[in-house]
């Protein structure tokens, strides 16, 4: 089991990518209220879906489900896909992870993507800009490493 560090004051984890198997994000950000589990049944499902094309590079998870917010309406995944990944090949559910306004709608998820060759500033730059914030400030991120 994974140990995490305690949240800030505004309830963000501390500023980083702090890695972590999918089972270990279910067990610390999944519990509680209805919501908060119903949240993580749609990580676990986003997660399935996109390791399904046996593309995803890297798996980053922001937002408000890995904060100490009781409540979290979605879940906010950026996804760094390996350059031969083609969405127009997918089909399916699988399909649907990777427009995001269909993701929105149908599994209650915030997806981004990008191919690592168009990563501005590189891979490690892409991963760390979701750190930021809305009001310009920084929170911790998760990269799932693996799903157990």
């Amino acid at each position: 089991m994974k140990e995490w560090p305690e949240y800030d004051s505004n309830g963000d984890l501390p500023v980083g990518v702090h890695q972590a198997t999918l089972a270990d994000v279910i067990e610390h950000f999944g519990q509680g209220g209805f919501q908060r589990q119903a949240v993580a049944q749609r990580l676990t499902r986003i997660y399935d879906l996109t390791r399904s094309t046996e593309q995803v590079a890297r798996f980053i998870v922001y937002g408000s489900f890995i904060t100490a917010k009781p409540s979290p309406n979605d879940v906010d995944v950026f996804l760094l896909m390996e350059d031969s990944f083609d969405s127009n090949q997918l089909s399916g559910e699988a399909a649907v992870v990777f427009d995001h306004m269909a993701c929105q709608n149908l599994e209650g998820a915030s997806v981004f993507w990008v191919r690592k060759m168009a990563a501005l500033g590189g891979e490690q730059a892409a991963i760390e800009f979701w750190q930021t914030k809305r009001d310009g400030t920084l929170r911790g991120i998760v990269e799932v490493t693996s799903r157990d």
